[in-house]
């Protein structure tokens, strides 16, 4: 009886990968870069530069501010500190 256990073979070959592709298997391994392969394939996409929706962080901001922590809003949401002190006196 053969006790060792077979490697788990790849389904690609890495080293073919366009440059795109390889870039997300190594951030986001192999199942993940396929499942993006397979919903977007062939779509050119634009990434917002914001992970937040604005307004939606500028709610936030407001509820999150407490007199000094401008700074930490600013880099928590992803928006210049100008933004969050504008968002702030919105209120």
């Amino acid at each position: 009886m053969n006790n060792k256990k077979e490697e788990s073979t790849s389904t690609i070959s890495v080293e073919a990968l366009n440059y795109f592709y390889k870039g997300l298997h190594e951030l986001i391994g192999e199942q993940a870069m396929l499942k993006v392969y397979e919903e977007y394939h062939g779509t050119q996409l634009t990434l917002p530069s914001h992970m937040y929706e604005r307004n939606a962080a500028a709610k936030l901001v407001r509820k999150e501010y407490d007199g000094t922590n401008s700074v930490e809003l600013s880099h928590k949401y992803g928006y210049s500190q100008k933004w969050v002190m504008r968002q702030i006196r919105n209120i």
